[in-house]
């Protein structure tokens, strides 16, 4: 290693010695500037130091070909005002290419929802479909608060809100696992700062008695073989239907009219009570030798993964076209309800978790209410 005052002319003639495959330079008037020259011709500026541990170190400035002496020479001084303070730019270099992208974190993410979540396919399909394009190539420390906000606001011009919710809570979680992981990058975790939009998503959509027999017409029509079934005990348990698509025929005692459901949305396992129409819909069920499912598909025969075409099919042939299968599980606590059934046992046929997932259907009860006062009014003939 040769010590010399570097200079632009002299760094645009220096060579490597025959016989070396590089030779460094050392400048004497700018402390740790150096330029190291190959065998090959190529001329890179580093800047060499002691770091705060008392080892030897260096970092490159950039090739002789990329930036001028004048900025080189700046850079090094810079650098050199860090190590003076204590600082190891090689290391918080080495910190910084070690951050992931949010590409790496998105993948760990899917892989660690495989692991516990009964249709990780959605979240997957949240993050593949919308995070990825946006934030993929990212690193961790490359995305802020603010545009993340921005990007949110532009999703909320094109989709549900519901949607857009979905998509931030699925990149927090993101941070949310990083951070647990110890990964560098994910502290502070950028999305904990952009507020939640409030909205409205509740949808109270109840079939009439008259609706039920037009959908289940349509349904008992459809090239499904199943689908005539599957909606007329959804909507005689109020059971959700992954419940029902995932029931096996050992879950249920049709002795004692009862359905156990193992696992369901609370994680609380249920007892669903039969009625005689349920139980007659069961019992008039094909079963097929070794396959435990109650309602497979009879091509596979395993559970469904998609009922949306030909429940799109039904509904729409119905006249109900903005009908969603869950609304079925509304529609079981509607006939419920207004049949003089009291919201706690409502509460416990559906499985909910607490009171006020089932007080949604308190205005039921109180038309129910208001129809016997009435009759009842009525039969006194007081006016």
């Amino acid at each position: 290693m040769a010590k010399l005052k570097l200079t632009s002319a002299l760094c645009r003639a220096l060579d490597c010695e025959t016989g070396l495959k590089k030779e460094v330079f050392r400048c004497t008037e700018q402390t740790g500037f150096g330029i190291e020259v190959r065998s090959s011709g190529r001329k890179t500026y580093w800047f060499y130091y002691t770091n705060p541990a008392g080892k030897a170190a260096q970092i490159k400035i950039g090739g002789y070909d990329d930036i001028t002496f004048e900025a080189a020479k700046r850079r090094a001084k810079e650098l050199r005002s860090q190590t003076v303070l204590g600082g190891d730019p090689a290391a918080e270099k080495a910190e910084r290419k070690a951050i992931p992208t949010y590409g790496d974190i998105a993948l760990q993410h899917m892989a660690h929802n495989a692991t516990y979540q009964k249709t990780p396919h959605n979240t997957d399909r949240i993050i593949r479909c919308h995070l990825l394009p946006r934030w993929g190539k990212l690193r961790l420390n490359e995305i802020t608060s603010q545009s993340i906000a921005l990007w949110l606001a532009e999703k909320r011009k094109g989709l549900a809100p519901a949607t857009v919710e979905k998509i931030r809570v699925t990149m927090n979680r993101s941070f949310e696992l990083a951070a647990e992981w110890n990964i560098p990058g994910a502290s502070p975790n950028p999305v904990r700062t952009v507020k939640r939009i409030r909205f409205n998503n509740r949808r109270d959509k109840y079939l009439t008695a008259d609706e039920a027999k037009r959908l289940l017409a349509e349904c008992d029509a459809s090239l499904c073989k199943q689908l005539g079934s599957i909606v007329r005990l959804l909507l005689l348990t109020g059971a959700r239907k992954m419940e029902l698509l995932r029931a096996k025929w050992s879950d249920v005692d049709l002795e004692r009219r009862a359905w156990y459901i193992p696992e369901t949305k609370t994680g609380v396992p249920r007892h669903v009570p039969l009625s005689s129409a349920a139980v007659a819909v069961i019992e008039g069920l094909r079963r097929w030798d070794g396959c435990p499912w109650l309602i497979p598909n009879p091509e596979t025969r395993e559970p469904y993964t998609d009922l949306k075409r030909p429940w799109d099919t039904a509904r729409d042939k119905a006249g109900l076209s903005d009908l969603r299968i869950h609304d079925l599980r509304h529609s079981a606590a509607s006939f419920l309800v207004n049949s003089g059934v009291d919201l706690y046992a409502v509460g416990k046929i559906l499985g909910h978790a607490d009171h006020q997932s089932t007080m949604r259907y308190a205005h039921l009860a109180n038309d129910t209410l208001m129809s016997a006062v009435e009759a009842g009014a009525a039969k006194m003939q007081l006016a």
